[in-house]
């Protein structure tokens, strides 16, 4: 098993045989107002396996985390590209596109789209309150008034020899926050910045 936690080059020296991977993107910043800011997106997720892989050396480039209001950023092997996390929306816009979309803020906004086989859409956003990001497994809650919604739960893999979930998206903030998706999403907070993400689950 090669993990890969920053950037670097994943290297065949003789040989052909396939190889599984499991790539997870950046996820984006939850929008940073004091109450009502959207959850940022899971990071895309992509898993498979590539086939008869020789040798050579080839590109890992792991994507980092958005900040506050910023996407996240994309994840590559080789000619895999998982997409950063959409931000969550502030100041009553929507939530971006990205890997998986965030959540828009207030009433009347819609959360980002999530890209197909990556994750999923982020939650509309409600009364003085932002919606939750999307995640790998599930969207992002819509926001009611005054909660926010939670972050959309991550999806499971057992490519490290157990099942870990990644990929989940962050809660929108409101009176009542929301909470992040299982899969190392933050928490929302009414009070600015939202809760950081788990590292390295996207």
């Amino acid at each position: 098993i090669h993990t890969f936690t920053s950037s670097g080059t994943f290297t065949i020296s003789s040989g052909t045989g396939d190889v599984e991977y499991l790539v997870v993107a950046g996820g984006g910043g939850g929008d940073n107002i004091s109450a009502g800011g959207g959850g940022g997106g899971a990071g895309g997720m992509r898993t498979g396996t590539k086939a008869a892989m020789g040798p050579g050396s080839y590109t890992v480039t792991v994507g980092a985390g958005g900040a506050a209001s910023a996407n996240g950023s994309n994840s590559v092997f080789d000619d895999i590209t998982s997409t950063g996390g959409g931000r969550g929306g502030g100041a009553g816009n929507n939530g971006t596109a990205g890997g998986s979309g965030g959540g828009g803020t207030t009433l009347g906004t819609t959360g980002g789209a999530g890209t197909s086989g990556q994750g999923n859409n982020g939650g509309a956003g409600g009364f003085s309150s932002g919606g939750g990001g999307g995640g790998a497994g599930a969207v992002g809650a819509n926001a009611g008034s005054y909660a926010g919604g939670n972050g959309g739960a991550g999806s499971s893999s057992s490519i490290s020899g157990s099942s870990v979930t990644y990929a989940g998206g962050g809660g929108g903030s409101a009176s009542a926050n929301g909470t992040g998706g299982a899969g190392g999403g933050g928490n929302g907070n009414s009070g600015g910045t939202g809760g950081a993400g788990s590292a390295n689950t996207g």
